[in-house]
Protein backbone atom coordinates (compact mmCIF):
# COMPACT_ATOMS: atom_id res chain seq x y z
CA UNK A 1 0.00 0.00 0.00
CA UNK A 2 1.31 3.88 -0.39
CA UNK A 3 0.31 6.91 0.90
CA UNK A 4 -0.43 9.82 -1.52
CA UNK A 5 -0.35 13.38 0.40
CA UNK A 6 -1.90 16.08 -1.26
CA UNK A 7 -1.74 19.48 -0.82
CA UNK A 8 -3.25 22.78 -3.56
CA UNK A 9 0.31 24.61 -2.65
CA UNK A 10 2.63 20.98 -3.48
CA UNK A 11 2.92 18.38 -6.03
CA UNK A 12 2.37 15.07 -4.27
CA UNK A 13 4.24 13.04 -2.08
CA UNK A 14 4.16 9.42 -2.24
CA UNK A 15 5.50 7.33 0.34
CA UNK A 16 5.41 3.39 1.51
CA UNK A 17 2.89 2.14 3.78
CA UNK A 18 5.74 1.32 6.48
CA UNK A 19 6.99 5.05 6.18
CA UNK A 20 3.53 6.99 5.76
CA UNK A 21 2.40 5.54 8.49
CA UNK A 22 5.17 6.18 10.94
CA UNK A 23 4.71 9.50 10.24
CA UNK A 24 1.23 9.92 10.53
CA UNK A 25 1.66 8.18 14.39
CA UNK A 26 4.24 10.83 14.48
CA UNK A 27 1.72 13.63 14.27
CA UNK A 28 -0.41 12.11 16.23
CA UNK A 29 -2.81 11.21 13.22
CA UNK A 30 -4.37 7.72 12.65
CA UNK A 31 -2.93 5.89 10.01
CA UNK A 32 -5.58 5.10 7.67
CA UNK A 33 -7.32 4.95 4.68
CA UNK A 34 -8.00 8.91 4.38
CA UNK A 35 -7.05 11.83 6.52
CA UNK A 36 -6.75 15.25 6.62
CA UNK A 37 -3.99 17.77 8.43
CA UNK A 38 -5.51 21.07 8.96
CA UNK A 39 -4.38 24.67 8.02
CA UNK A 40 -4.24 24.86 11.59
CA UNK A 41 -3.10 22.24 12.74
CA UNK A 42 0.30 22.17 10.54
CA UNK A 43 2.43 24.11 13.00
CA UNK A 44 2.06 21.06 15.53
CA UNK A 45 2.70 18.35 13.35
CA UNK A 46 5.99 20.06 12.20
CA UNK A 47 6.71 20.28 15.67
CA UNK A 48 6.13 16.93 16.16
CA UNK A 49 7.88 15.88 13.41
CA UNK A 50 11.06 18.16 14.03
CA UNK A 51 11.07 16.56 17.99
CA UNK A 52 11.15 13.21 16.56
CA UNK A 53 14.25 13.46 14.27
CA UNK A 54 15.66 15.32 17.50
CA UNK A 55 15.14 12.44 19.47
CA UNK A 56 16.57 10.28 16.54
CA UNK A 57 19.34 12.25 16.31
CA UNK A 58 20.46 12.17 19.97
CA UNK A 59 19.39 8.55 20.09
CA UNK A 60 22.21 7.80 17.89
CA UNK A 61 24.78 10.34 19.03
CA UNK A 62 24.39 8.59 22.32
CA UNK A 63 24.91 5.66 20.96
CA UNK A 64 28.35 7.12 18.87
CA UNK A 65 26.58 6.52 15.61
CA UNK A 66 25.74 8.62 12.69
CA UNK A 67 22.31 9.89 11.43
CA UNK A 68 24.44 9.81 7.86
CA UNK A 69 22.80 7.15 5.66
CA UNK A 70 26.29 6.43 3.84
CA UNK A 71 28.10 5.29 7.52
CA UNK A 72 24.53 4.26 9.14
CA UNK A 73 24.98 0.75 10.77
CA UNK A 74 22.52 -1.88 9.98
CA UNK A 75 21.44 -2.44 13.35
CA UNK A 76 20.34 0.57 15.68
CA UNK A 77 20.98 1.09 19.37
CA UNK A 78 18.24 -0.72 20.42
CA UNK A 79 19.83 -4.07 18.76
CA UNK A 80 17.03 -4.19 15.93
CA UNK A 81 17.84 -3.70 11.97
CA UNK A 82 17.38 -0.10 11.31
CA UNK A 83 16.47 1.73 8.05
CA UNK A 84 19.46 3.28 6.09
CA UNK A 85 17.48 6.53 5.54
CA UNK A 86 17.17 8.79 8.28
CA UNK A 87 13.91 10.07 9.98
CA UNK A 88 15.31 13.39 8.94
CA UNK A 89 15.86 12.37 5.28
CA UNK A 90 12.04 10.66 5.18
CA UNK A 91 10.08 13.75 7.11
CA UNK A 92 12.00 16.48 5.02
CA UNK A 93 9.76 16.21 1.82
CA UNK A 94 6.73 16.13 4.46
CA UNK A 95 7.78 19.40 6.24
CA UNK A 96 8.24 21.34 3.19
CA UNK A 97 4.99 20.38 2.12
CA UNK A 98 3.31 21.32 5.75
CA UNK A 99 5.25 24.26 5.35
CA UNK A 100 4.04 25.60 1.99
CA UNK A 101 0.47 24.61 2.83
CA UNK A 102 0.07 26.54 6.02
CA UNK A 103 2.18 29.91 3.86
CA UNK A 104 -1.11 29.40 1.26
CA UNK A 105 -3.97 28.27 3.68
CA UNK A 106 -4.57 24.80 2.76
CA UNK A 107 -4.75 21.43 4.37
CA UNK A 108 -2.71 18.32 3.46
CA UNK A 109 -5.00 14.86 2.26
CA UNK A 110 -3.96 11.72 2.29
CA UNK A 111 -5.02 9.10 0.77
CA UNK A 112 -4.03 4.92 0.75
Amino acid sequence: MLYKFKSRATADLIMLEPQGKRLLEIIGKEPGGRGIVTAAQIPAAIAALETAVAEEERRLAEAGQTADADEAPAVGPDGKERDAVTLRQRVTPLIDMLRRSAAEGHDVVWGA
